[in-house]
């Protein structure tokens, strides 16, 4: 059976393509990081969902003791309010941009990928619903499938790793429907920038998840009928 490295948050896009790639015929290997971000319920959520999915899973800890992003500095406040990011002058991204983080997975993703002579990796970027993140974006991931080719043994040796983006077009509610119809357990992802019982609803992740459910038509099971966090023992 064919390989695939999937790199895994626990959040809705990087569940959902985790089962798509199941879906196609991959035997996938999650690889989850714990990079020094504020919380650990988004990697508690990942592990559950690697073994849910039956697929094993590689946790990785790394830091960058530079920082640089409100997502690794808690000195930094997380934007509160979407219209910080619709109000946003052309380009200018968000404190919640962790500087070059897709670049560094994506490495160990491919390494990952070499060692085990895996022809695919598996990221949930999406530039639809986004923050505008500039690693979310597929002429980035067009220019690291270039980088395979040149900077890899496999690559030089003619033999195929290539970086899959399933969900780069597409609106959150498109990824939830298409979630559900692959029986995605939302229930149990993360998706709030903060830690804690239950999500913020205030940041731009909780914004789009909302957002995505209200546009699916249909209610997140991460809460029950009083909004409460109905996995807060999880």
């Amino acid at each position: 059976m064919k390989k695939a490295v999937v790199l895994l948050s626990g959040g809705i896009d990087s569940t959902t393509t985790l089962f798509l790639a199941k879906k196609r015929g991959f035997n996938c290997f999650c690889l989850i990081f714990d990079y020094g971000q504020r919380h650990k319920r988004e990697i508690a959520s990942a592990k559950r969902m690697a073994k849910l999915a039956r697929c094993p899973y590689a946790l990785m800890s790394i830091r960058l003791p530079w920082k640089g992003s409100s997502l690794l500095d808690k000195k930094l406040k997380v934007p509160q309010r979407y219209n910080a990011i619709t109000q946003r002058p052309n380009n200018t991204i968000p404190s919640t941009y962790v500087p070059a983080r897709n670049t560094i997975f994506l490495s160990f993703a491919l390494s990952y990928a070499e060692a085990i002579s895996a022809e695919a990796i598996f990221i949930g970027a999406n530039a639809v619903d986004f923050s505008g993140y500039p690693d979310c974006r597929a002429n980035f991931y067009q220019a690291f499938n270039k980088i395979i080719k040149l900077g890899t043994k496999a690559g030089v040796e003619g033999k195929k790793i290539k970086i899959y983006t399933p969900l780069i077009n597409k609106s959150k509610a498109e990824i939830i429907k298409l979630g559900m119809s692959l029986g995605v357990p939302f229930g149990l992802t993360w998706s709030c920038y903060k830690g804690g019982k239950k999500p913020c609803e205030k940041c731009a992740s909780c914004f789009f998840r909302k957002k995505g459910f209200r546009e699916a038509g249909v209610v997140d099971p991460l809460w029950d009928k009083e909004k409460r966090y109905a996995q807060e023992n999880c």
